[in-house]
């Protein structure tokens, strides 16, 4: 497959190094607004091929042509977080940009499968769903697989295990909003609540919802971009490899949970397709609730757009 990525900021190039070294793509495509940054990082990584030991050919450009027919479209194009500044600070100004990227992309490749990492997340992938028109199959946020890794390195710090020994679900809007489905995380099959107490398992599900913030705090300037670069290409691969992982994502819902119409983070199948299939888990009243209420705040923001995306 040919993948492009937008965006050679951080996120966007320590994903296009980890798609590289990973060999998913035999023509990786870096492609950025500023002149040189994209040349200079692409050929950097091409170089570390023979250390890295990998042969993927890593073209860094300004000219979206040499984006032509791309079969996966990584957009990370946008204004970075800093800190006090919410997700939701984030809406018009990105939205502008993921608006414009979208429809460069378009011009290009015809049907490509777009995933979105540009904050905030959920309203992000909305736009290019809209300004796309591909089917909703076809764009993908990266959501919740950022969420559960964080929750899941929290919890491995704690109980001092393996974080290949945990599993958790998280759903919902990527932000403030998501909601840590704590039944449905275990240690090796063992329920966290039977290792846990609910008062630290809440800590932890709190520390998750502003996990992304605590790092803005520490950075002063910019944002995360190790795991959220780990997660999308994890994403990536199992759609290049169509290992069909059950991942948290954020997709388009057409009734799911009783909500229509919005992008919200849940688990779903990611094959050479796109999404696949969308898993509707059992939940409890108190989880369904956050849930929709997750999906309200991000369809309120969706709806402040409706001018720009006409």
């Amino acid at each position: 497959m040919k993948i492009t990525v937008i965006g050679a900021g951080n996120v966007g190039a320590t994903a296009a190094h980890r798609l590289a070294e990973k060999q998913l793509s035999r023509n990786l495509v870096l492609l950025d607004v500023v002149d040189g940054i994209p040349q200079g990082k692409a050929l950097d990584m091409y170089e570390s091929g023979p250390v890295g030991l990998f042969d993927t050919k890593v073209i860094g450009t300004n000219d979206y042509r040499d984006t032509a027919d791309s079969d996966i479209v990584l957009i990370t194009a946008g204004l970075a977080r800093k800190p006090g500044m919410t997700r939701e600070d984030l809406l018009l100004k990105n939205a502008s940009i993921v608006r414009d990227v979208t429809d460069q992309v378009m011009a290009w490749s015809k049907d490509p499968i777009i995933i979105v990492v540009s904050n905030p997340l959920d309203v992000m992938s909305y736009v290019a769903c809209v300004r796309s028109r591909l089917p909703k199959e076809k764009v993908i946020g990266m959501a919740g697989v950022l969420d559960s890794a964080r929750f899941r390195s929290f919890i491995a710090d704690e109980l001092q295990v393996s974080m290949q020994d945990i599993n958790a679900c998280v759903i919902g809007g990527h932000g403030d909003s998501m909601v840590p489905v704590v039944k449905y995380t275990t240690v090796s099959g063992i329920p966290l609540t039977e290792l846990m107490s609910m008062e630290k398992i809440n800590a932890l599900v709190e520390r998750t919802r502003n996990g992304g913030a605590e790092i803005v705090n520490y950075l002063k300037q910019g944002s995360a971009y190790y795991a959220p670069a780990a997660s999308v290409v994890e994403m990536i691969e199992s759609i290049v490899l169509d290992r069909k992982r059950i991942l948290s994502c954020s997709v388009l819902l057409d009734g799911q949970y009783g909500i229509n119409g919005v992008f919200v983070g849940v688990p779903v199948k990611l094959g050479k397709s796109g999404v696949e299939q969308i898993m509707e888990i059992n939940l409890d009243k108190p989880e369904l609730d956050a849930l929709r209420q997750s999906a309200a705040i991000v369809e309120g923001n969706c709806k402040t757009l409706a001018s720009l995306l006409a």
